[in-house]
């Protein structure tokens, strides 16, 4: 007698062993790839990959769309940097002390701005990441004001009197912005398989008929906001560290909250792997407008002449516009990719399949 296979097990078993190896290759890459731009590039994406994972876990699995998560990531970046530059106290300290600080700034933020719902919940989210940056700018004796902070040297790390590392090149941020990047996955899969995040999911689907189960909205909502704020502050640690220079503008602008919320949008909302996606989309093409090659490449293949009116714009414009095409990728995605570049092709392979079929 013959059974049918389980291809959902099947599949699963696929997918580990796939993302197994994703990780080993990556673990790999600074041995290979001696190229610093590429490490920079990776570095980025790890970070937008962490940024982008913590909101999903309160916007994705919750349904709170906070578009003030520049909040969290300014904390982390500035405690972490505070306590080095005037407190002389080692960056791997005060990571710990930029997740405490996020998270207490996030329980007090969500017992009052939990009380709204919908649009007025974005407002809300938006005037506390605002309240933050004009603080910021005006508490000059702890945050150096609209001057901000440089660091010129980051203390090695020791253990019992041996140096692990010294951060003297872009090979210790790479790795601690992989862990980072694997933390954020793991406690995110941690939840999308446990009770709470099915509370979570409940929330989002309908806040009321979840009271209504028993299932306590602030309690959750609070949790949410909490593990996601924390996670949040490590982005911005890592960030800060690695820049080595954080001002208000840069760290606690609406412009960041935005990004932040876009890497969702465009890999997909509540899943796993939609954050890794949408990083893997928006750094590169950010790199690329910041740098102008998208113009530059028009230009040198032939397919737009440099003295056109169309080349000049590129050529002087194009590098400044990338709120722009940011802006226009959204809608694209919005009318022809509701669910995401991640649910569009699971859609577009489940097609395929019952065709097929």
């Amino acid at each position: 007698m013959k059974f049918p296979l389980n291809t959902n097990t099947g599949r699963g078993n696929l997918t580990i062993i796939f993302s197994l190896a994703i990780v080993a290759l990556l673990f790999m890459v600074p041995t290979y790839v001696q190229n610093t731009y590429a490490l920079h590039i990776m570095i980025l994406i790890f970070v937008n990959i962490v940024m982008g994972s913590s909101w999903n876990i309160l916007g994705g699995y919750t349904g709170q769309y906070s578009v003030g998560h520049s909040a969290y990531f300014g904390m982390g970046a500035y405690t972490t940097m505070i306590l080095m530059q005037f407190r002389q106290i080692p960056p791997w300290y005060g990571v710990w002390a930029g997740m405490l600080a996020a998270l207490v700034i996030a329980l007090i933020i969500g017992s009052i701005c939990f009380r709204l719902r919908g649009p007025y919940f974005v407002l809300a989210s938006i005037a506390v990441a605002e309240i933050f940056r004009v603080s910021a700018l005006n508490l000059k004796n702890i945050t150096n004001g609209a001057e901000g902070i440089l660091i010129t040297e980051i203390p090695p790390l020791t253990i019992n009197g041996s140096v692990i590392t010294d951060f003297s090149s872009k090979v210790p941020f790479y790795y601690t912005g992989l862990v980072f990047v694997l933390i954020v996955i793991l406690v995110t899969w941690l939840i999308q398989h446990s009770k709470l995040g099915y509370f979570f999911q409940a929330i989002r689907e309908d806040q009321d008929a979840a009271h209504s189960l028993g299932i306590s909205l602030t309690l959750y909502k609070n949790t949410a906001l909490g593990i996601s704020a924390v996670l949040t502050s490590l982005s911005g640690s890592l960030y800060a560290l690695y820049v080595g220079f954080i001002d208000p503008s840069t760290v606690l602008s609406l412009e960041l909250s935005v990004s932040i919320v876009l890497i969702c949008i465009i890999g997909g909302i509540g899943t796993i792997f939609g954050p890794i996606i949408g990083a893997l989309v928006l750094v590169p093409l950010s790199e690329a407008l910041r740098s102008n090659m998208i113009g530059q490449s028009l230009i040198s293949s032939g397919l737009v002449r440099a003295e056109s009116p169309f080349g000049t714009f590129l050529t002087e414009n194009l590098s400044h516009a990338h709120v722009l095409i940011y802006g226009v990728l959204v809608v694209v995605v919005i009318l022809f990719m509701p669910d995401g570049v991640l649910g569009f092709f699971k859609a577009l392979s489940a097609k395929k399949h019952k065709e097929a079929a």
